[in-house]
């Protein structure tokens, strides 16, 4: 990978970081060209791509949008929380519940290639908030 290409990833790592919601390739491509007016799409789908296989960056499939990994280092799937109040995403990691599901559908003879588990509802957060009576 070239220089430019590593400087991309981190920045686009850096942006996701910062962000208090998930985003959109496009969202972060929004922000990047304030400093590279000629960034195209393809670079930002390829930075992003290359930080996913490395377990830095989770694509949230049911919203099209991008978050950085907040666990340590792990190589299993995450579990993605989504507040559907205030957009924060929470992640967990949970070993078993993998090879759990894997064993499950396995039974029938499907081979999961990849994990996507993503939960949607009300984070900790909003779920405090209380509307007086």
């Amino acid at each position: 990978m070239s220089e430019r290409g590593r400087k991309y990833q981190s920045d686009i790592l850096a942006i996701l970081r910062r962000g208090s919601a998930p985003q959109s390739a496009y969202d972060v491509l929004g922000e990047l060209r304030q400093s590279h007016p000629k960034l195209a799409p393809p670079t930002i789908y390829r930075a992003l791509a290359s930080l996913m296989e490395r377990g830095l960056v989770h694509r949230l499939e049911s919203l099209n949008a991008f978050v950085a990994c907040q666990c340590g280092e792990h190589q299993h799937s995450s579990i993605l929380s989504i507040c559907e109040d205030c957009g924060k995403v929470e992640e967990s990691v949970v070993p078993d519940l993998l090879s759990v599901l894997t064993n499950c559908v396995s039974a029938s003879g499907f081979r999961p290639r990849r994990h996507v588990i993503e939960l949607h509802g009300v984070c900790a957060s909003c779920g405090d908030v209380r509307v007086p009576a």
